[in-house]
This record gives structure tokens, C-alpha cells and sequence, in this order.
């Protein structure tokens, strides 16, 4: 038997952190967005939900689930906040900032 799973799907704002969706009483959910994992090749077995999720979206897809209602957002993408795990790449400084503030210090004396 199996049962079908709805899912109710959003697009994530850049930034969002916590869900927007209303209630019947219109009151908001507020519940924290989370990155749903929803795919593991060492897992043995899968939940409905979670079978469904790689029909709709696929193997690797980045997708935040609200831990209270269980609604599924996809970010957008012109989300560059952490949340959103688009990061630009630059290039790391091993000595980090003290190498540039002496530099600093010792041009302006």
C-alpha cells in the first residue's frame, strides 16, 4: 500500500530563517528552517516523505523543510546569506589580517 505524500513547497527569501506560512486561525507558523536532508546512499531505509522528495527534486537538490509544519521551501537564487550556502570563493591569507594592519601601522609613523 502506498500512500501518497503532498508537499506544500515555497520559495525561501533571502535571509529567511523561519517559516511564513498561516494557519486557519491566519496566525504564522514561525517555525525554524532547517536544510532537510532528505537523501543518504548509506541509509538503509527511507520514509515515504522522503522517497517522495527524490521523485520531485532529485538525489542533491538544496532544499529547508520547517520543523514545525513540515513545509519545504527552495532557495531563491539570488540568496547569498549563509542560509543560503552561496559563498564566493576568495583567496585565504594564512597570516590572516596582522600581516596588513602592521603594514598599515608602519606606513602611517
Amino acid at each position: 500500500m502506498e500512500v501518497a505524500v503532498a508537499f506544500t513547497i515555497k520559495e525561501k527569501k533571502p535571509g529567511q530563517r523561519a517559516c511564513d506560512r498561516k494557519d486557519a486561525k491566519g496566525e504564522l507558523c514561525l517555525g525554524h528552517l532547517k536544510r532537510w536532508y532528505y537523501y543518504d546512499r548509506h541509509r538503509l531505509t527511507s520514509t515515504a516523505d522522503e522517497e517522495e522528495a527524490i521523485k520531485e527534486f532529485g538525489q542533491g537538490a538544496e532544499i529547508y523543510r520547517c520543523e514545525r509544519c513540515h513545509t519545504l521551501y527552495r532557495p531563491t537564487a539570488d540568496d547569498h546569506s549563509t542560509a543560503g550556502q552561496k559563498f564566493e570563493p576568495r583567496s585565504v591569507n594564512l597570516l590572516g589580517d596582522f600581516s596588513r594592519r602592521r603594514r598599515i601601522d608602519s606606513l602611517n609613523h
